[in-house]
C-alpha cells in the first residue's frame, strides 16, 4: 500500500483488492487501485475528493509512506 499526500490535494491510497469505507453509518465496499479522500474540507462527496480544491484554492504541503 502507497499512501501519497498530495500537494495543494487530496490523499491518494494505492491498494490492491478490495477495502471498506465506513462514515457514520454509512458503509461501502470500494475496490480499486487508488482512493482519493479529500482534505480541504469542501467535497461534496465526502470523505472523497471531488476536485473542490482547486476551486477554493486549498494550499497544504505533500508526503508519501510506503506500507509494507
Amino acid at each position: 500500500m502507497r499512501i501519497r499526500i498530495l500537494k495543494d490535494g487530496p490523499v491518494l491510497i494505492e491498494t490492491s483488492g478490495k477495502f471498506k469505507v465506513k462514515v457514520g453509518e454509512k458503509e461501502e465496499i470500494r475496490e480499486g487501485k487508488v482512493v482519493a479522500l479529500c482534505r480541504c474540507g469542501r467535497s461534496n462527496d465526502k470523505p472523497f475528493c471531488d476536485g473542490s480544491h482547486a476551486r477554493a484554492g486549498f494550499r497544504a504541503e505533500g508526503v508519501e509512506i510506503e506500507v509494507e
